[in-house]
């Protein structure tokens, strides 16, 4: 009788022990987050299998409409801003990093890669941490000639500044999407192609 305990006290014992390391195992060696964001080669999800998201400034009162489409691995995104009234508009295309989103770690890389062609409008690109909690997130300008031909950009995270908050160091290691904002004070058009996103 007591070795019969002893034994299924050991197999309990082996079991949970089991099941500590194999939790541990998958937290301690999750999967890094790739170089590789999106290079629109689905028309729906990103290359993390995330379903890209578009939103505007019609959630705050504005006007203003875009226009994604994704095709033969280009991204566009066009429309009109109708910002609200005293408010900038916006459109913003956003790349999830987690379907869930919580905070993925992209401190081994230095910033963002993007591969993008602008005919018309002011771009930003924002790296967004769950650290922030007034959307005042970490962003850069993107300028590139408007020549029709597609231009990589590098954006430093160390370059990526809050536009009205305190300034504060973007922490690389909380981020759960990236966004590429069309922008402005006065009604106006906007159109770009984005052939790939990438950390570098």
């Amino acid at each position: 009788m007591m070795k019969t305990l002893n034994k299924t006290a050991l197999k309990f014992a082996k079991t949970i022990a089991l099941s500590s390391l194999l939790a541990l195992s998958s937290s301690v060696f999750s999967a890094p987050l790739p170089a590789l964001v999106d290079d629109f080669c689905n028309a729906t999800d990103n290359n993390l299998s995330i379903a890209r998201q578009f939103m505007s400034d019609a959630i705050a009162g504005g006007n203003t409409k875009m226009e994604p489409h994704v095709s033969a691995g280009i991204m566009q995104v066009k429309g009109d801003i109708v910002p609200p009234r005293g408010q900038p508009g916006w459109a913003s295309s956003i790349l999830p990093l987690s379907a869930e989103g919580m905070p993925e770690d992209a401190s081994q890389f230095d910033g963002i890669k993007l591969v993008i062609k602008i005919r018309s409008g002011n771009m930003t690109i924002s790296a967004n941490s769950t650290e922030i909690d007034n959307f005042d997130y970490h962003a850069a300008p993107l300028t590139v000639p408007t020549d029709g031909k597609f231009h990589e950009v590098k954006i430093p995270f160390e370059s990526m500044k809050r536009a009205w908050s305190q300034p504060t160091p973007l922490n690389a290691a909380t981020l759960n999407s990236l966004s590429i904002v069309a922008f402005s004070l006065q009604p106006a058009s906007f159109d770009f192609e984005v052939d790939e996103v990438s950390f570098y």
